[in-house]
């Protein structure tokens, strides 16, 4: 039993970390944390829904959808709400991410109703048992997804000329500008990374949990935000690690607790995390700055 419980929370917890590296990411590049990412995982959600539903995609196409949906609007968010206030006040910022939040939800609970919208099957449920280990075909699909998004992510973030820049504007955005590296490309690229990356875990659990509604990026939302500060925050390997123990966690939780403790688990973790290592499981305390 304990084995299969880890099994399902290495799934789940994958799906945390797609989530959490848009937290990490523009928190390492803007020391701000985008309260709306989870909006736009959401929105990832409806336009995969809206693909499978429109003479039943692949798999693939569905999941590209729904990344290059969420990245859209995540890099229109970046240019509309957050680029202007890159200057102002840090609680300037906050306050806009929170009303592009409440933006998004209200206005996909007007167009697509405040009810859950059944997700069509993409995967063939084909269950695979190995000892007291079972695993099926869409939890495969799912892994597979977030090891082949992640090995990509470090791919570009160290080995290409943009991501360089990307990790030289996070370590000082001044002395980036001043030698020459184009600081506005490298923060407005770090949004749409984040938001695809959103864009396909919102996708990936429509298909695990079959089904999307309009708040479904509240919750993990939050538990992304708390994935990213367990794990470090700004530290991209540190936002895949704290993802996969929050959902570790929590199936563990909700095997030998109850499942009403779900939630609850999450944010004991962040208070914690908080109290005994606040710059992460893998952070510096110097990059800190709550």
């Amino acid at each position: 039993m304990l084995a299969q419980q880890l099994v399902n929370g290495i799934v789940l917890g994958s799906i945390y970390a797609l989530i959490a590296l848009g937290y990490t990411m523009v928190y390492g590049i803007l020391m701000f944390i985008n309260f709306a990412h989870g909006d736009i995982y959401m929105v990832g959600a409806f336009v995969g829904l809206w693909l499978a539903g429109s003479g039943r995609p692949g798999f693939a196409a569905v999941l590209l959808g729904g990344m290059i949906g969420a990245a859209a609007l995540g890099f229109t968010v970046e240019r509309l709400a957050y680029k202007p206030l890159r200057k102002a006040p840090r609680l300037s910022p906050l306050l806009s991410a929170l009303g592009v939040s409440v933006f998004l939800e209200n206005l996909f609970i007007k167009y697509q109703g405040p009810g859950f919208r059944p997700f069509p099957q993409l995967v063939k449920m084909n269950a695979y048992t190995l000892g007291a280990i079972s695993v099926t075909s869409l939890q495969m699909a799912i892994l597979a997804t977030t090891i082949i998004l992640m090995i990509c992510l470090n791919v570009f973030i160290r080995k290409s000329r943009l991501g360089k820049a990307i990790r030289a504007t996070s370590e000082n955005r001044v002395a980036a500008g001043l030698m020459g590296i184009n600081t506005d490309m490298a923060i407005a690229t770090t949004f749409l990374i984040g938001s695809c990356l959103a864009g396909a875990a919102g996708v990936l659990v429509g298909l695990y949990f079959n089904a999307v509604y309009p708040l479904m990026g509240w919750m993990p939302g939050m538990k992304g935000f708390v994935a990213a500060v367990l794990g470090g925050i700004g530290e991209i390997p540190g936002a895949m690690l704290g993802g996969l123990v929050l959902g570790v966690a929590e199936v563990l939780a909700v095997g030998y607790i109850a499942s009403s403790y779900r939630d609850a688990v999450a944010f004991s973790i962040l208070i914690v995390i908080l109290l005994w290592r606040p710059w992460g499981l893998l952070g510096k305390p110097s990059k800190v700055n709550l």
